[in-house]
């Protein structure tokens, strides 16, 4: 049974959860008239992070409006979503959560228990923003230098290689529980729930062996040479890593990306939904904007409101097999 917003607040306190002030009262005039927050269910430094703070600058550009983010990292997608609900429904805070909202697994450790997010139940939907492949990394001291060889050496030692990534239960989490099961081959998970910055040390110290989150978040650790770049999951390889092969070359067929949409508090007005999808479809098509987003690996696409909660939905769908796969090792 589901818990109710109100239900479940004091576990997300707990977890270190910072309330916003209360909206000073709505102000005449055109929408936007003050600051407009944007909350991030991600670390500062994240693949979500970096593209809701691109975003941020080109709508403060088209609004004449301060558009600020904040991070609400934790709870597994949990503690933003309680923020961004319980906002006033007035346009002023929006919400940009990652993937792993929405397809959190119920019940995992630190996941709040009204986790994953549904449309159009709990927010009301605004747009689309982008799309992002993932990227699989390896500690040079591992000795692992590609798909095949990491699947070879899991298969004589099941269990023994880990992986860190983004919390459990969340899209990183999800797509190496793919990847295993596509490869018949078993990898021990370490979450952490600050981000790839939290374990790039782990991983290059080779405490943990494997890593893997977007584009953002690892592509400068590959380029670096901080870490051994195993495989992205995009479809074909990708501009400017055309050396880096995909999983889909050893693994036919595996394609994964993350994705980010914005929505809002249930109740914010329809001429406000209206505005702000039409002002983020300015955004997006921005050349400025759309050139940072791909140095990240994202591309941007127009959707109305209704059709962010048909490919939510949809995405959901997908995702439910392995979601069910891995539900019986959840802890209780």
């Amino acid at each position: 049974m589901r818990i109710p917003w109100a239900g479940w607040m004091a576990v997300v306190i707990t977890a270190g959860s910072v309330v916003l002030p209360a909206p000073a009262a709505a102000q005449d005039g055109p929408y936007p008239g003050r600051v407009v927050r944007i909350i991030s269910d991600s670390a500062a430094g994240s693949a979500t992070d970096a593209s809701a703070r691109i975003l941020a600058d080109r709508l403060s550009a088209i609004w004449g409006q301060q558009v600020l983010t904040v991070n609400q990292p934790g709870a597994g997608g949990g503690i933003s979503a309680r923020v961004a609900a319980q906002a006033a429904p007035d346009g002023y805070t929006l919400y940009m959560p990652a993937t792993s909202p929405f397809l959190a697994l119920p019940g995992a450790p630190g996941v709040a228990p009204n986790l994953p997010l549904e449309l159009p139940r709990d927010f009301a939907s605004i747009g689309f923003v982008l799309q992002q492949p993932l990227f699989i990394g390896a500690s040079h001291k591992s000795g692992l230098a590609s798909i095949g060889e990491l699947i070879a050496r899991a298969k004589e030692k099941p269990g023994e290689i880990n992986y860190a990534a983004t919390g459990r239960g969340r899209l990183s989490h999800l797509t190496m529980e793919l990847l295993q099961a596509r490869a018949d081959i078993k990898l021990q998970l370490v979450p952490y729930v600050g981000g790839p910055a939290q374990a790039m040390s782990d991983v290059m110290e080779g405490r943990v062996q494997l890593v893997l989150d977007a584009y953002a978040g690892l592509a400068s650790a590959i380029q670096g040479n901080l870490i051994k770049g195993l495989a992205s999951t995009a479809p074909t390889r990708l501009r400017g890593f055309e050396n880096l092969p995909t999983v889909a070359e050893t693994i036919p067929g595996f394609s994964v990306g993350a994705w980010a949409v914005l929505v809002a508090p249930l109740g914010t007005p329809d001429a406000i939904i209206r505005k702000v999808n039409a002002d983020l479809n300015k955004a997006v098509d921005d050349p400025a904007l759309q050139v940072k987003f791909a140095a990240n690996g994202a591309v941007v696409q127009h959707m109305t409101p209704d059709g962010v909660t048909s490919f939510v939905q949809n995405e959901q769908k997908t995702w439910r097999p392995i979601l069910e796969a891995i539900a019986s090792e959840v802890p209780k």
